[in-house]
Order: structure tokens, then sequence, then C-alpha cells
């Protein structure tokens, strides 16, 4: 079986996989904003289908949410979304089970699998998903040729962490701290010891939760990370170019805030972010000869 376009984006070095809320503030700003950050180097896009009970997230990227949810957007105006981005990196769905369950004719996560498979989704991020009762969806993906990337807790270990990556493919999500998604401006000291739980494991180890600076990319890479994922710092850049109250790409320009300033300043976030990685990976530390 050829490997993923996912698991080819690790082959080259340390990736950068960005997040971003689908319709924050709208479709076409959304669209922009991919692509801003793929030119400043994105090797895959997390892109989330907003769902109103986003457990895993902080408020940044819950009122993101709120703003998209405001917009109109619907997994099928994301599938839409995705179907026009036109963009040569793989795109990870990150979404959460009910909307997947619910989506369609058919009960259970086929129907859903086989359109994001349709519009070129590369695979799924599913937070609130236990590997325990991830069957019927590991089996879409499997018939469909996706991938099924599972988080893994500091707290995550013995048969559950082993459930996981019997389970997982393309990548597995490290978080670096508990609690909630969010920038910090330190990186924590359990992201060491969480990648050292998955050593054993032959599938790249990304790392996000808190990641805002090009140091934090560094740090993580140089520890052994094969890439990193940064959502908030990113929906932080679009939050402040919304107008305050306003929801649409229409109202934005009307009271002056500007759709390309945001792409401008995403892609040159994205290529610190991207630059640190690359530089993790040139001072890590190289094994001992024997």
């Amino acid at each position: 079986m050829s490997a993923s376009r996912i698991a080819e984006a690790f082959a080259n070095g340390p990736a950068f996989i960005p997040y971003l809320a689908a319709g924050d503030p709208d479709v076409e700003s959304t669209k922009e904003y991919v692509r801003a950050l793929v030119r400043g180097g994105a090797d895959i896009v997390e892109l989330g289908l907003p769902f109103s009970e986003p457990i895993a997230e902080g408020s940044t990227i819950q009122n993101a949410i709120v703003r998209s949810l405001s917009g109109g957007m619907t997994p099928e105006s994301y599938f839409e979304l995705v179907a026009d981005l036109d963009i040569d990196v793989p795109v990870v769905c990150m979404t959460y089970y009910n909307l997947i369950y619910q989506f369609g004719d058919e009960e259970g996560p086929e129907p859903f699998v086989r359109r994001a498979a349709a519009v070129g989704i590369d695979g799924f991020v599913v937070p609130d998903l236990p590997a325990e009762e991830s069957g019927p969806l590991r089996e879409a993906c499997d018939a469909h040729g996706l991938d099924l990337v599972f988080i893994v807790a500091p707290t995550t270990r013995g048969e559950r962490l082993e459930r996981i990556m019997e389970q997982v493919s393309g990548y597995v999500y490290v978080q670096a701290r508990l609690g909630t998604t969010g920038a910090r401006t330190d990186v924590s000291d359990q992201t060491d010891t969480s990648l050292g739980r998955l050593r054993e494991w032959d599938v790249p180890k990304a790392v996000g939760f808190g990641i805002s600076e090009r140091e934090h990319a560094e740090r993580i890479v140089g520890g052994g990370a094969d890439g990193i994922i940064v959502g908030s710092a990113l929906v932080n850049i679009v939050a402040e170019g919304t107008s305050a109250g306003s929801v649409t790409r229409a109202q934005n320009v009307a009271e002056g805030s500007s759709t390309e300033t945001v792409a401008e300043r995403l892609e040159s976030k994205a290529r610190e972010l991207k630059e640190g990685a690359l530089a993790g990976r040139e001072n890590r530390p190289q094994p001992e000869r024997p």
C-alpha cells in the first residue's frame, strides 16, 4: 500500500500544520487565509468543521467557532469550501463525531467519509472519539484511503495508549500539556515525556497545544517531534483582523478590516514557525556513533 499524502508530508523534514476554523469570519476569507498559510510553508492544513460543543478548545478557538457558525457554516458548505481550495498540501478535517455520524441519509460515518474523500480531504482528527469506539470510522477511512489521527495526552498510558497507536494513521497528535487549546508563552516540560513514550511506534509525532513562537517550534522539533501543530496563535490573527461585531466578509470590507492584511500576517507567521521547525531539526542532537 502506497504512503498517504499526509505521511509523505513528513518525509522531507518537520511538518508545519496550521489550524483554522472554516468560515471564520466567512468562507471566502478562509480560502484566502488557507492559501496564505500554504505560501508561508504549511505542509498540512487542519481545517476545523465547527461544532456547537467543542470540548477540546480554549476560548480563542471557541470564539472562532461562534463566528463561523454565526456566518452560516454547515458540513455541506465546509465540503464546498475544501473543494474550492486548490492547494497542493493535504487537508485534515478536525471536527466532532456527532457531525460525522449524523451526516447524510445513512446512519454511521460512511456518508461523511465518502463525501470528504470526494472533495479532497485526506484525514480526520476527532477529539471526542475514543479509540475503543473508533472501529466504524476507521473502517470507513480505510475504505476511502483517508487517515485517522488521534490525540495523545500527557496522561495517556498503558492499554489506552496501545489501543490508540493500533488505530492511528498519518500522524499522532501529541498534546503538549493538559487542558484545552490556546497559545502560550512557554513550552511544557510534559512534551518531552510524551514524545519519549511514543518513540517505539513508527508513526510521525506532531506536537500541538500552546505553540505560538519560532522558539517554541525550534525547541519542540529539537526535542524529537516530527512536526508542530499551531492553532490559537493563527486564529488570534484572524480575530484581530475581524472588526468587532462583524461576522461576514462584506461587513469587514465596509468597516475597513482588510482580508489581505490578515492573509499577509498569517503568511508571515507561518514562515516564522516553519523556519523554527527547520532550525530545530538542524540543532537536534545527533546520536552517538558506536
